[in-house]
């Protein structure tokens, strides 16, 4: 023979490199001829958007000054709508506390009204409305006579409407109440009411407030008796 290499040699140089394949393929898998050339130089795909969650259906979440969620909220125009922007006004506005501030309010005004206290009402009351009871209160004084209005219960007290105007919210509180109202002359004899009577009373009362203002109290605006 020759000084080639020998041709076991070359049988035996064949396997090791057919191993060496094999292991590869394991490793890497194989090619399908349908895979796209890796550019060195291109920029790494940019991370998936996380799904939008603040869109169900046609209600939208809106986001508040401070940055918090508001949740879903309804459509604009309706009492929903009207509260949410007053939220995003006024991020500290909580319609389940406003009731109940609400609530709060109407027994302390109507007590006040009823005992003339001018001084407890003038910080609640707009100028309009503090003119009326004022000339209420100064009437029933001048014709001797004493209210008494015991507040049994508020049943309700439920906001039915709510506006912005600027920066100014307005927000209207539907109260039904049961009370008992006497009037007593000066000799104490009741000349409008019954003391033994209850009866249930709805009134809608309009609060407002400017949002931008660091006063957090509500004023009282308005004042309707649902026919």
């Amino acid at each position: 023979m020759g000084s080639g290499v020998p041709f076991v040699d070359i049988i035996f140089f064949a396997l090791v490199a057919g191993f060496i394949i094999l292991r590869l393929r394991s490793v890497l898998g194989k090619r399908t001829g349908n895979e796209r050339r890796r550019d060195p130089f291109a920029k790494p795909p940019a991370p998936a958007e996380a799904p939008d969650t603040r869109r169900t259906g046609d209600v939208v979440a809106l986001p508040r000054r401070d940055g918090a969620d508001l949740g879903p909220v309804a459509a604009a125009g309706s009492l929903g709508g009207a509260l949410t922007q007053i939220k995003l006004a006024d991020p500290a506005f909580d319609d389940a506390k406003f009731e109940e501030g609400a609530r709060a309010a109407f027994d302390y005004i109507v007590g006040a009204f009823a005992a003339g206290e001018r001084d407890k009402l003038k910080p609640l009351l707009s100028e309009d409305v503090y003119a009326n009871f004022e000339q209420a209160i100064a009437a029933r004084e001048q014709a001797g006579h004493k209210a008494e209005t015991t507040l049994v219960r508020i049943k309700s007290a439920d906001i039915v409407e709510a506006r912005m105007e600027g920066q100014s919210a307005f927000v209207g509180v539907k109260y039904v109440s049961e009370q008992i109202n006497v009037t007593r002359d000066a000799a104490g004899e009741v000349v409008e009411g019954n003391p033994d009577r209850i009866t249930e009373a709805t009134d809608i009362w309009t609060f407002a407030r400017n949002t931008r203002s660091s006063d957090p109290n509500w004023t009282l605006v308005s004042t309707d008796v649902p026919q």
